[in-house]
């Protein structure tokens, strides 16, 4: 799904924005994600956003995506526009001609997620642009198991219905947010732990709490499937991505 979000941290300024700013001026990027969605075994939904979540953590943290690395243009110009991520399934042959073209593949417990360089709005690589969109719906076979408080939780907004692939772009988001809020030093010791981090979503009373809390907070611009709004909330874990606030619930 589609994802032109604009998302904030409420800690310090971000490249994602509330309504038109230079960044609308300037050439536009998508961050493109492909999950392999075979129809006899898809992956848990769970899992599937987890694993979303650390795909993009982990192109971000990547060393072709910083300083003189050879994605390290693409991303500036993606992170320097609008910051759109969008989620496309394959399965079969379309997953393995997807999987051979520049990119990391992050693999979960029943989860592959594929997280490709970013790349112009109209500049879609053909084994990318023929891949669906809309579809990507996923269940729980069994109750996902509480959030684990030694990592991050990405807390989703009980009050919205979304499809999986819109959920993956938005957890995608609560993502890269924590991770701009690190130092190098609890980045690094996240990157080596392999980004453990949970997805939940939140209780009524908490979610009230977690966007009052001056964590960093999705916004959705409204485009696809809900209104604009908060979707989103990164919360800190005891050992791993620290952000600031307390954890009174856990």
């Amino acid at each position: 799904m589609s994802s032109d979000d604009t998302s904030q941290s409420p800690v310090s300024p971000s490249p994602f924005h509330h309504g038109p700013t230079g960044r609308d001026e300037a050439p536009q990027y998508v961050l493109p994600l492909v999950v392999h969605l075979e129809k006899a075994a898809p992956p848990a939904r769970t899992d599937a956003l987890r694993t979303a979540a650390r795909a993009v953590l982990t192109i971000l943290a990547d060393d072709r995506s910083t300083g003189e690395g050879e994605w390290a243009g693409a991303m500036r110009d993606w992170e320097d526009a609008r910051i759109r991520k969008v989620v496309r399934r394959a399965r079969g042959a379309e997953w393995r001609k997807a999987a051979a073209l520049p990119g990391i593949t992050v693999t979960g417990g029943s989860a592959e997620v594929r997280v490709y360089p970013p790349i112009p709005l109209d500049g879609w690589p053909k084994e990318l642009a023929k891949l669906q969109v809309s579809g990507t719906d996923l269940d729980d076979p069994e109750p996902p198991a509480a959030p684990d408080p030694e990592g991050p939780v990405l807390w989703l907004n009980p009050e919205l219905e979304m499809s999986a692939g819109k959920t993956m772009a938005q957890v995608g988001h609560g993502a890269q947010l924590a991770w701009w809020e690190l130092s190098d030093t609890e980045r690094k010791a996240w990157r080596e732990a392999g980004f453990p981090l949970s997805v939940a979503t939140a209780p009524p009373e908490r979610w009230r709490e977690l966007t009052a809390s001056g964590l960093p907070v999705v916004r959705d611009a409204g485009f696809t499937e809900i209104a604009p709004g908060p979707t989103v909330v990164a919360e800190g874990g005891l050992r791993f991505c620290p952000l600031p606030g307390v954890r009174p619930h856990r």
